[in-house]
């Protein structure tokens, strides 16, 4: 082994980060909490601190190995510019040049994009999607994010954005979204959405039940909590219906805390898919769980994002 790349994934509570080989394997990662810098180069600063030492440790079982690139994946981040713009989640204000100052701190080639297209970047070079040309990934956390690939391709459109796939309106004047509108898919899509369908259907239920607990109950078989998964899958479902007929993806992988729940949440998503999609579509694309391990996929996803270059070179 002669190469590495630090795999960075800024979250807005936990940053995690690592160093990965050409196979997809984590040779060895750290984490830290996001909140305790007020600065971006505070951050930037102990991180590279860091995975300079992880490098330092690998170079005695693998003498000679050198960091090929760092590729940082974070929210509201544009691949055109290499900043992360006006992020809801950070405590960082205005325009960072994150992609720059990564780049600056270890020395070396740095590449950025928004978190959820470093997953399906990850999906296309270490998981489900090997070999695929065209699909979608959708990540079901605390919102819904969404990577499109179309053509072998990731899509960000004109100005590095493109794919909010959480934002795509799906009930007129329907539940207030983060972003300021109504009706938001990942309203009712994602571990928040389903914990405000829960509240609704049981009103009486402590507040500080969560998305983890609702899916224990529905796997205990809880009534209440069963009908809220019926209800997300039934809507996510009907969502890539939709989403289906823009670039006609081979597969659809859904990753996050809510695919635990199996079946219970499977099973209504792909039948409202398939009782929804257009003819020309039935029957060819497949619902798939991401092959990434949850604790090492934001790794995998970022360090693709300069693989994906090299082996284009």
């Amino acid at each position: 082994m002669n190469e590495a790349v630090a795999g960075i994934d800024i979250g807005g509570t936990n940053t995690s980060f690592g160093l990965v080989s050409r196979e997809g394997k984590v040779l060895s990662k750290g984490t830290l909490g996001t909140r305790q810098f007020a600065e971006a180069d505070e951050l930037v600063h102990a991180v590279s601190a860091d995975l300079k030492q992880q490098l330092q440790s690998l170079q005695k079982q693998y003498p000679g190995i050198r960091l090929l690139g760092a590729g940082i994946g974070a929210p509201n981040a544009n691949p055109y510019t290499g900043m992360v713009e006006y992020a809801p989640n950070l405590s960082w204000k205005g325009l960072v040049p994150l992609e720059k100052m990564f780049s600056d701190a270890l020395g070396t080639h740095a590449k950025i994009t928004n978190d959820a297209k470093a997953a399906a970047l990850g999906e296309q070079m270490f998981g489900a999607a090997r070999g695929s040309r065209n699909f979608l990934v959708i990540t079901l956390g605390t919102g819904l994010g969404s990577g499109i690939v179309a053509n072998g391709e990731m899509i960000y459109g004109h100005d590095g954005f493109a794919g909010e796939l959480g934002h795509v309106l799906v009930e007129r004047n329907g539940r207030l979204c983060g972003c300021g509108r109504h009706g938001c898919l990942e309203t009712y899509c994602s571990a928040t959405g389903i914990v405000r369908t829960y509240h609704e259907l049981k009103p009486d239920a402590a507040e500080t039940v969560d998305s983890k607990e609702i899916t224990r109950r529905a796997l205990e078989g809880e009534p209440e909590a069963q009908e809220a998964y019926r209800f997300t899958g039934e809507m996510l479902g009907y969502a890539l219906s939709n989403f289906a007929a823009i670039t006609s993806p081979e597969m659809i992988i859904l990753f996050g805390g809510l695919v635990k729940a199996g079946d219970l949440l499977l099973n209504p998503v792909r039948e409202a898919f398939e009782a929804n999609l257009l003819n020309i579509y039935r029957g060819k694309i497949k619902i798939k769980i991401s092959e990434l391990h949850e604790s090492d996929a934001a790794l995998l996803g970022s360090a693709s994002l300069i693989y994906r270059e090299a082996f284009k070179e």
